[in-house]
């Protein structure tokens, strides 16, 4: 069989409301996640045995170790699916670290739709195998307009009507954010629960500007650039997006994003 390729697409919270703690210590959240057309890049083959190469510019960053969650979600899935194959698996890591926008669980998530259909299972295995990696690979797996509940994996699909192929603007300040860090900042007030994702909020975002003042910067950044109608950070940071009226206007912005920070320009899926 020839290699089988999955884009780990970026995973954007459009909103993200922090409603309290669950009974086994999590934060319990509402948030709509969205998902852009670009990301990490996963690429397998079948093999005797599993294992994983890294490339790409963020792979210093990301050290291949048997608890990597690529080889976590591929041997969750082979125990859920009693199969003993083997893949001979890729990771080429556009996507910064630490960032916000999905990560090690969009990754994940992609080797769970790769190795279902490599290893012809059902894919009911991996959506059981999902919620034991993280709580947000079960929304990665779908890759698809959703909102989050409870932890972020009580899942629900939402409508977002016109906004596919809106040309959107991922920027970073090269300063990873620790997801604990920025939750345990969280001032533990319930500020409501979410209806809207334009009018919703993040609660993470002041607690990570805390942590990593380049955020705020980023935000004013993007906030003042032409065409750009809807700015916010992702996740618990530090990544932060901007929608745009155009797609001219999107890589007017890209082309003058300062040098020291991460850009990327996409689209919602």
């Amino acid at each position: 069989m020839t290699a089988i390729v999955e884009i780990a697409p970026a995973k954007l919270n459009l909103a993200l409301h922090v409603r309290g703690k669950l009974p086994d210590g999590r934060h319990s959240i509402e948030t709509i996640f969205a998902f852009c057309t670009d990301g990490d890049r996963l690429t397998g083959e079948l093999a005797d045995e599993l294992s994983l190469e890294v490339g790409g510019c963020f792979a210093a960053e990301l050290a291949v170790e048997s608890n990597n969650l690529v080889l976590r979600a591929a041997r969750a899935l082979r125990d859920s699916a009693r199969t003993t194959k083997g893949a001979a698996l890729t990771l080429d890591k556009r996507l910064p670290v630490a960032s916000g926008i999905g990560g090690g669980s969009a990754d994940a998530a992609a080797a769970l739709r790769l190795l279902t259909s490599l290893w012809q299972v059902d894919p009911k295995h991996a959506e059981e195998a999902a919620p034991m990696l993280g709580s947000d690979v079960p929304a990665c797996l779908l890759s698809l307009p959703v909102r989050g509940e409870r932890a972020g994996d009580r899942l629900t699909a939402v409508s977002l009507p016109g906004l596919s192929r809106t040309p959107v603007l991922l920027v970073n300040p090269r300063v990873p954010v620790s997801t604990a860090d920025v939750f345990a900042g969280w001032d533990g007030e319930d500020r409501g629960s979410l209806d809207g994702w334009q009018e919703g909020r993040n609660d993470l975002q002041e607690p990570a500007i805390a942590r990593a003042p380049q955020i705020g910067a980023v935000l004013a950044w993007l906030s003042a650039q032409p065409g750009a109608w809807f700015v916010r950070m992702s996740g618990s940071g530090a990544t932060c997006f901007a929608f745009f009226r155009s797609e001219e206007a999107r890589d007017a912005a890209s082309e003058a994003v300062p040098r020291e920070w991460w850009r990327l320009a996409t689209f919602l899926r």
